[in-house]
């Protein structure tokens, strides 16, 4: 059940938001007003596919991840959203169901604006609504390097692409492990590049027997980025 606690909103934290990047402490003041916070645990839903959109969200602490599901059931992650990135907007800007479902990975924090509020803070703050196009491109590009990567990428290629996608920004080149920033099950992987769990173990196996990574339980470890880019 959502609890409004508007009161709980912090300006400080917005500046952190992707979509309120440049905004004055001043303008963050006066829009605070219109977010309210949410807290999730582990595996608990946001919102549905399907469902009439309440607002944009975005991810203060924690992990959110966007996933599709089939009639039969299958599940296929669309993304998965980080600190400081916003989601939901096909839903919020387009006036249509929400294309996705979304999932805390783990204890989460969320800021939320009602769609109700968004349009009037969009024509009110000229670099908000910059914000939004920028955003929007760099989604549309994700979309079409989807697209290109279940078409044209081996599942290995694809998994090596995850990996440094989710590693922590480190030079090419570098000789010591790579972690990746939070922490991918297989399971993960195989709902993200739309395959079975048991062929991303096999792709693992494979980028660790060449020396890319290293793997210890649910750990992985990049020891060659510039190998793994060659497997991409």
């Amino acid at each position: 059940m959502e609890v409004d606690k508007r009161m709980t909103v912090k300006a400080e934290i917005l500046q952190t938001v992707d979509f309120l990047a440049g905004l004055t402490p001043q303008e963050l003041e006066a829009i605070r007003r219109f977010f309210f916070e949410r807290t999730l645990e582990r595996n608990e839903l946001l919102f549905l596919e399907g469902e009439k959109p309440e607002a944009l969200y975005a991810v203060i602490s924690g992990r959110i991840r966007l996933f599709k599901t089939s009639a039969e059931g299958k599940e296929q992650v669309v993304r998965i959203r980080q600190q400081g990135e916003s989601f939901n907007y096909a839903a919020v800007f387009g006036d249509s169901a929400n294309p996705a479902s979304a999932m805390a990975m783990g204890p989460s924090l969320i800021y939320g604006i009602r769609k109700s509020d968004v349009d009037g803070v969009v024509k009110a703050y000229p670099k908000v609504s910059a914000n939004v196009i920028r955003i929007f491109a760099n989604k549309l590009r994700q979309q079409m390097s989807l697209v290109e990567d279940l078409s044209f990428r081996h599942v290995t290629s694809r998994v090596a692409k995850i990996l440094l996608e989710y590693a922590e920004d480190t030079p090419a080149g570098k000789s010591e492990e790579i972690v990746l920033k939070h922490p991918l099950t297989q399971q993960d992987m195989a709902a993200m590049v739309g395959t079975a769990r048991e062929m991303v173990g096999r792709s693992l196996k494979s980028l660790e027997s060449q020396g890319a990574i290293k793997t210890d339980g649910h750990r992985i470890a990049i020891t060659d980025k510039r190998l793994l880019l060659e497997s991409v």
